[in-house]
């Protein structure tokens, strides 16, 4: 080998390793997603209770994973699958909520799951009368981030035992 091709192949060595060097250390520095805030969390309440507002079922039901589990306010029957979840919110939306936090507990698990807890109001109407009525009660959601998406993974509500 020349002396000439001998630095030529240096330099393109030392390129090459400096450009390696370069990317991953851009790698390591973005590293992870970061956990949401518990703020974030909270907020996906208010996302839950537009969909409410819809009056669409379908739209509600969405927001919970295909393999969610719904302990539900107003009924005794556990909802374990999208189209019994669908099910309920047919009926529960009938009575058109709307839903107020009174107070919420937020739990950020991980960057992928948090839990949201505390109590909750709902103002309904009854469909026939269109008198109105608010329901206090306790409520869980369990939130999963799947496919870059918050998703809700188990959902527990039950009208206050002393209300």
């Amino acid at each position: 080998m020349t002396r000439k091709t001998r630095i030529r192949a240096a330099v393109v060595t030392a390129t090459a390793l400096a450009t390696a060097a370069t990317v991953s250390v851009g790698v390591s520095q973005a590293g992870p997603e970061p956990a949401p805030s518990k703020a974030q969390i909270a907020g996906l309440f208010d996302n839950w209770n537009a969909a409410l507002q819809t009056g669409d079922p379908e739209k509600v039901a969405d927001l919970y994973a295909s393999d969610a589990v719904l302990l539900p306010t107003l009924s005794n029957r556990i909802r374990t699958d999208h189209a019994g979840i669908v099910d309920y919110f047919e009926h529960f939306l009938e009575k058109k909520p709307v839903g107020k936090k009174v107070e919420t507990i937020v739990d950020v698990l991980d960057r992928n799951s948090a839990i949201d807890t505390g109590i909750y109001e709902f103002t309904l109407t009854d469909p026939k009368t269109g008198a109105k009525s608010v329901t206090e009660a306790r409520y869980t959601y369990e939130y999963e981030k799947r496919n870059g998406k918050w998703l809700i993974v188990n959902h527990h509500s039950s009208v206050m035992p002393e209300g």
